[in-house]
């Protein structure tokens, strides 16, 4: 049996603008921006004892609290924050897999002798994180990575929560179906319209039923619903997309406006894909309008884009077959990558040529 560790660092952008500018503690803040459309990124815990919460519009939190502060991002400072817990995590196993820069699933199944469960390894983890970084986290300890990351979330901010084996159906039964990870607010919402409330609610259904329900995630529903995880923690996991997306100050109404907008964000994504070495076959334009109607369009090529004019090609070719003329104003424009080629693909279809 796996034990795995999920860690969430507590309310991670906030806390660090609290830790480097010691004026702020104690004080409700946000980190985002605070224009017309900006939208809370993350916040502190005394900010959302106001009702404050991530991707809140701005201006909403500043009505529940007008007394909170605003601090612009500045991702290098939390990247750098992020590598050196990750440095922490190395030192009980190499078995780590990142899901953000503020948490990571940790397999310690093999963990350092001198530990005699996994929860040590845990609270150990934390010590680390509060003495060296003075920052907190919050560990979630089990068998497999949904329960861990289920525990994690139980007793934020600072908490460490373990979920035996014997005692993880019972947890399971009496969860909000909304505190699934994995279940979203539109799944949540149509399963509460059909009476699935709890976890024992959703372990009422067969597979069958399931999957006739919801697809494809019906299978994993069913699974998870009965403490059934096997998914390994993937220290490797592949990148899956690239992408960027520019939210507007005002409706971008002519054509020719969004074009030029498009550009800028080609060239930025080709950056963000060269360095991550992630060559996709897919190239991906959304648009979100002022009725916040959002739509995404694809474009699929056989082999990985090399080239950024060749990026640039695709995705224009994309905007003028589907947005040219433009149908309505449009307040958020994005643009990515997907369907990476892997390198054996190529190997294998060099093989398959000569």
């Amino acid at each position: 049996m796996r034990k795995i560790i999920h860690i969430d660092m507590d309310a991670f952008y906030a806390s660090v603008e609290q830790r480097d500018f010691p004026e702020l503690k104690g004080k409700p803040i946000a980190v985002g921006g605070t224009g017309g459309r900006g939208v809370v990124s993350t916040c502190s815990y005394e900010a959302r004892q106001f009702g404050v919460r991530s991707a809140m519009p701005s201006h909403m939190a500043l009505r529940k609290c007008p007394q909170l502060i605003f601090m612009p991002p500045r991702f290098d400072a939390y990247k750098a924050v992020s590598q050196k817990v990750r440095e922490i995590f190395l030192r009980y196993t190499e078995l780590i897999e990142p899901l953000s820069l503020d948490e990571a699933y940790l397999d310690v199944t093999e963990a350092p002798r001198k530990f005699s469960s996994a929860t040590e390894v845990a609270f150990a983890i934390k010590e680390n994180i509060a003495q060296e970084l003075e920052l907190s986290a919050s560990a979630g300890i089990s068998y497999c990575k949904f329960l861990a990351k289920i525990a994690s979330d139980m007793n934020k901010p600072d908490g460490c929560t373990l979920i035996r084996p014997e005692k993880a159906q019972s947890v399971i039964d009496n969860l909000p179906i909304e505190r699934f990870f994995g279940i979203g607010e539109k799944t949540a919402l149509l399963m509460k319209r059909s009476g699935i409330h709890l976890g024992k609610d959703l372990r009422a259904l067969d597979q069958k039923t399931l999957t006739a329900r919801f697809g494809k995630a019906g299978k994993y529903f069913y699974h998870i619903s009965r403490g059934i995880d096997e998914r390994e923690v993937q220290p490797n996991r592949a990148r899956k997309s690239v992408s960027i997306e520019a939210t507007f100050p005002t409706d971008i109404q002519q054509e020719e406006v969004l074009f030029g907008k498009l550009q800028t964000l080609i060239e930025n994504l080709w950056q963000r894909a060269e360095k991550a070495g992630f060559y996709g076959r897919t190239v991906n334009i959304k648009l979100k309008f002022s009725s916040f109607k959002t739509e995404t369009r694809s474009l699929s090529v056989e082999k990985g884009i090399r080239d950024q004019n060749q990026l640039r090609t695709l995705a224009n070719q994309l905007f003028q077959d589907h947005y040219s003329p433009l149908p309505r104003p449009v307040r958020l424009l994005g643009v990515g990558l997907s369907n990476e080629e892997k390198e054996q693909e190529e190997e294998n279809q060099l093989l398959l040529n000569f």
